[in-house]
């Protein structure tokens, strides 16, 4: 069932030196372990490392990539009890394991392996075994290549505060990979010690070159096809910052328009099946089982969060249409899904999280008329008509507590809306990033929501940080520094 006897009893043999390890170890095993030699042999074995995404209170995904075929199995177990197991000194592991799964050219030699079965709220640690295919498929040679840590959410009848962060624009406009740590900011955020982090999109930017110097090279071609976007991601994963930041902090993964090319619209684009298929091998996504194409969904923390993180990309009307009830930014099914599930939610905070923003005029190619964001603009078309619906919605139904939370624009700003014009907002909007690219050219809101912009800022890297509970939702903008930027408190109505 797991493989040869003697493949077993190496997994209990190695599970023994593994139990003192922390999860930021690379080699995953400690200093004057037997075992210490061999592991450090395996660190390539995955060269772009590991990740976790899609967390929920009871499940998650765990994500590698092999350097060729190999076979792999996961292990993991509260981390309380991997510190319990080391104190006892003995083998019998109080462990949970995957089958073992072999990984092909057919995805790249990426897996994404989901676990079922967890206890909310508890801090997990896993281990990644992987070995050479024997005749039978069997592993050979298995070693520890990596571990890593995370922490399932709260179920939905606890009331417990959740820590998470948002940006997005990670290696735009010449701003890559330099050095080893590849991109710093993730060391800040890594530090912050996050629930999970929401990556709002233009995880990489296939149609921009990185020239070398500056950047680290491979990265200077655009990408066009499967390959090409698969090199593009296994770029960005060369970092150092990232790959330590995803070994030990959830991930929920959305695209934007750089994943495939500028503001490109899914239906009208032949270059997006390539691109998601790169994206799903690269980012740890789950896979709903009626749509393996879906990339919306929704993530329920706790009693007091959940988050509708939609796709703004591979429903979308081309930007040039004009707008009225043809015109489209979800797609009616993705429509409906998130009216219903704004109304129905229980949680005290709903948060609609759109790669895109609701009110910044975001003009695209230069010579094309067509607004990429929901806002449009003087005799330029955006996507206004269906961003009513959703605040009809909110104001009819009289949903509380609606953040929205955006990025793409390359600067932070945040607007309190007061679309019925009482004096009172009826929602906020926060808008982070970049990570690495270029700073946007900071641009008003346009009036439509009836907006007090609370803050309009750029020329630095940041992410927004948040700590909601039952009666707050605190926002903090940080710069690639550490420091402070920006904060804001919502108490809940």
């Amino acid at each position: 069932m797991m493989g040869p006897l003697s493949i077993l009893l190496l997994f209990l043999a190695t599970l023994v030196s593994l139990s003192s390890c922390t999860a930021t170890s690379r080699g995953g095993l400690p200093p004057g372990s037997p075992f210490a030699e061999t592991a450090a042999a395996s660190t390539n074995l995955l060269p772009q490392g590991i990740a976790v995404g899609d967390v929920t209170s009871q499940s998650a995904l765990l994500w590698l990539r092999t350097n060729g075929p190999m076979v792999v199995q996961f292990e993991w177990a509260p981390v309380a009890a991997w510190d319990s197991l080391s104190k006892m000194g003995t083998a019998v592991a109080p462990v949970a394991r995957t089958p073992l799964f072999a990984t092909g050219p057919e995805t790249d030699f990426t897996l994404a392996i989901p676990i079922e079965g967890l206890t909310p709220a508890t801090r997990y640690r896993f281990y990644v075994v992987v070995g050479t295919k024997g005749p039978e498929g069997t592993p050979t040679e298995a070693r520890v290549a990596v571990g890593g840590e995370f922490t399932t959410l709260p179920d939905a009848k606890s009331h417990a505060p959740v820590t998470f962060a948002w940006s997005g624009d990670l290696g735009g406009q010449q701003r890559c990979r330099r050095g080893a740590a590849g991109y710093p900011i993730f060391d800040v955020m890594r530090a912050k010690q996050l629930d999970f982090f929401l990556f709002l999109g233009d995880t990489m930017y296939g149609d921009d070159i990185c020239s070398s110097p500056p950047n680290e090279p491979g990265a200077d071609f655009r990408a066009t096809t499967l390959a090409e976007y698969r090199a593009r991601h296994r770029y960005q994963r060369g970092a150092e910052a990232l790959r330590r930041f995803l070994e030990t902090t959830p991930v929920n993964a959305i695209w934007d328009d750089h994943e495939v090319r500028n503001d490109f619209a899914g239906p009208f684009d032949s270059q997006m099946p390539a691109g998601r298929q790169a994206l799903r091998e690269y980012w740890p996504i789950r896979v709903a089982p009626d749509d393996p194409h879906r990339l919306y969904r929704a993530v329920r923390a706790g009693a007091d969060l959940e988050l509708f993180i939609l796709d703004t990309r591979q429903y979308r009307s081309r930007n040039t249409d004009q707008d009225g009830p043809a015109k489209t930014m979800l797609g009616e099914r993705q429509l409906q899904w998130l009216l219903n599930g704004l109304t129905e939610s229980t949680a005290t905070w709903k948060v609609i999280v759109s790669t895109v923003p609701l009110s910044i005029p975001k003009g695209g190619v230069p010579g094309v008329s067509g607004n990429d964001g929901w806002a449009g603009g003087p005799g330029i078309p955006g996507f206004e008509r269906e961003r009513q619906v959703i605040v009809d919605a909110i104001l009819g139904q009289r949903v509380k507590n609606v953040v929205f939370l955006a990025g793409d624009v390359h600067y932070v700003q945040a607007n309190a809306y007061d679309p019925n014009g009482d004096g009172v907002p009826d929602f906020h909007e926060f808008v982070a990033g970049p990570l690495s690219a270029a700073p946007g050219r900071q641009t008003p809101p346009n009036t439509g929501l009836r907006p007090t912009t609370l803050i309009n800022e750029g020329g630095y890297m940041n992410f927004g940080l948040i700590r909601a509970t039952r009666s707050s939702f605190a926002v903090t903008i940080l710069d690639e520094a550490g420091a402070t930027r920006f904060s804001h408190h919502l108490s809940a109505k």
